[in-house]
């Protein structure tokens, strides 16, 4: 018999007010960090995944998890931190995505690249045409004529950029 104080998906809607430390404007569920929510008799299991190994912000996403459960009567939880597969971009919710704009940072304009047109070039060292060029709309003006300043930004999952239209810079989320 479960002893569980709330439904897996009461869970889901609360973790989805726990903002990312470093981008507060979006919450770590659509962020994608938030991989999966059980149940354990009453102990709640979170597993999370960090947007890189060595995100500094982990720790304070952990605490503000747990304070947010404790918060809501879910007084035993448990994390699971989940390093495999690697958080990827991909895993972003539409909301976030519609959230970093308004925040004024350009969301991820592609998918994780595929790399399996790699083997081809590995194979016979011939290459079958160039990437083509992404293209960073501008989260102020929505202009596409933008161009990548650094390829560091305020925080390592982030690019500069410079809308040349509106000649405002931006930080661009990058795909990863």
């Amino acid at each position: 018999m479960s002893t569980q104080p709330a439904s897996t998906e009461q869970v889901w809607a609360w973790l989805g007010e726990v903002s990312d430390p470093e981008i507060p404007v979006i919450s770590v569920v659509d962020l994608g960090i938030v991989r999966a929510v059980d149940w354990d008799d009453a102990t709640c299991v979170v597993t999370i995944t960090p947007t890189y190994s060595g995100c500094p912000a982990m720790q304070v996403i952990a605490d503000s998890v747990k304070d947010a459960l404790h918060g809501h009567g879910v007084l035993d939880v448990r994390l699971v931190n989940q390093l495999s597969p690697a958080w990827t971009t991909d895993w972003m919710s539409e909301a976030g995505k519609l959230a970093l704009k308004g925040y004024g940072i350009a969301p991820p304009a592609q998918q994780v690249i595929d790399i399996s047109g790699l083997r081809s070039v590995l194979h016979t060292g011939v290459k079958r045409g160039a990437a083509p060029k992404l293209i960073v709309i501008c989260p102020n003006c929505g202009s596409g004529h933008t161009e990548l300043t650094s390829q560091f930004g305020s925080t390592p999952c982030k690019a500069l950029y410079k809308c040349l239209d509106c000649r405002e810079p931006f930080d661009y989320f990058k795909c990863h």
